[in-house]
């Protein structure tokens, strides 16, 4: 039988205190959005809405299931974060593996230049220059490839990669195994958490694009969810007469934001608990070096 001492019992009980309001406090957003999001638009409009829905209507989501626009820009956002992480995971692999490697010659300076990159770019009117220089706006191309990798994240997997024991490489180097095979039959399956968590950093980050997105997309069957959802936040000035429209409504402009929020985030509360295991093991093996 273990016995605490008082102040071990008072700092958990603390602590426990603390731990319960910084998950109410996460908490309340969630619950709020979707309380608005099926209250009625009059309901939310003047306020009344603090916790628990009011006059609960699903007309909301009804209105959002008939509008195409949703669906295209839904669309879109799954072809940018599935083709987006695939081009970004090739890119940081092959950039963390040769990078890992001490026989990497200029190997120190190329390290350098990546970190670099962490503090310092070219700032926003550059970046935009060089992508219409490019001929990659209003291109998917440009969502794509123009943000294929960030400097945190290769440094994340070439660190994995250090603490593979070099034992391993010795011994397939034995069996004639070569570079291409070195990465893909030994580096990779002992990455899965590092793989996983990166892939789920470009993943978010794709899926909650939206500056870029904004600025070098044009042509609304191309731009993503986040975009979709700022254009309706535009859209939906409160005034006097919006209220008065509500009174006689079952939804508003506001609960139809609501219930696109709750819409573009299933997808991410629906596969975070399935790799939450490989996230916090790569977040720890990949960012301390042995």
């Amino acid at each position: 039988m273990e016995f605490y001492s008082r102040k071990e019992k008072i700092f958990g009980i603390i602590n426990i205190t603390l731990l319960i309001i910084f998950a109410l406090s996460v908490l309340y957003p969630f619950v709020y959005i979707f309380s608005s999001s099926i209250s009625s638009g009059y309901a939310v409009t003047t306020g009344k809405v603090m916790l628990f829905p009011k006059d609960i209507t699903f007309d909301a989501y009804k209105e959002l299931l008939k509008d195409s626009k949703l669906w295209i820009a839904y669309g879109n956002t799954f072809f940018y974060t599935i083709f987006g992480v695939l081009t970004s995971m090739f890119f940081s692999v092959t950039g963390a593996y040769a990078l890992s490697k001490k026989r990497l010659l200029f190997r120190k300076q190329f390290n350098i230049f990546v970190a670099f990159t962490m503090w310092f770019n070219a700032g926003m009117i550059p970046i935009y220059l060089n992508f219409r220089d490019l001929h990659l706006l209003n291109s998917r191309l440009g969502i794509i490839f123009g943000f294929a990798c960030t400097a945190f994240n290769i440094i994340l997997l070439r660190n994995y990669f250090e603490n593979i024991p070099s034992a391993i490489e010795e011994a397939a180097r034995i069996d004639g195994v070569n570079e291409f095979q070195m990465l893909t039959k030994i580096y990779l399956p002992l990455s899965k958490p590092a793989l996983t968590t990166v892939a789920l950093y470009y993943g978010i980050a794709r899926w909650n694009g939206y500056f870029w997105s904004m600025i070098l997309l044009r042509d609304e069957s191309k731009i993503p969810l986040q975009v979709y959802l700022k254009k309706k936040i535009v859209q939906s000035v409160v005034s006097e007469e919006t209220i008065v429209a509500a009174a006689n409504a079952s939804f508003s402009p506001e609960t139809l934001i609501y219930a696109t929020i709750i819409l573009s985030i299933i997808p991410v509360v629906i596969i975070y608990p399935y790799i939450q295991k490989y996230f916090n093991k790569g977040v720890m093996v990949g960012g301390v070096k042995e």
